[in-house]
């Protein structure tokens, strides 16, 4: 069995970073989400900011599931979710958040 180029592209990352790929994910989620509020939403926190974290996140588990497939024979599906929960779960809660304050903060204007 051999390793695709993304896989020895992820070990060595994990190699450099000395992160684990749990940690990687929440890096790139939160790089990524910081990176759209900036440029799309002009400093804004808001929903649309996170279409491209899912659009990152779904990229990179689409490549995992190709390799899964084609090294092991099947698709595994409870890694990509944890993968993609790790890298949507922070910046989700950001948004969540700051849409409840920005809610009660207008709530109780004089």
């Amino acid at each position: 069995m051999e390793t695709s180029d993304f896989q020895a592209l992820k070990l060595h990352m994990v190699e450099l970073l000395g992160l684990s790929k749990d940690a990687i994910h929440v890096h790139i989620g939160m790089s990524v989400f910081i990176l759209s509020v900036v440029v799309l939403a002009k400093g804004k926190v808001t929903f649309k900011c996170l279409i491209p974290v899912c659009i990152v996140a779904l990229g990179l588990e689409v490549m995992d599931l190709i390799d899964d497939f084609n090294s092991v024979g099947f698709f595994r599906w409870s890694n990509s979710l944890h993968d993609f929960i790790n890298t949507l779960l922070w910046p989700l809660v950001i948004v969540v958040l700051n849409k409840k304050l920005k809610k009660h903060q207008s709530s109780h204007t004089i």
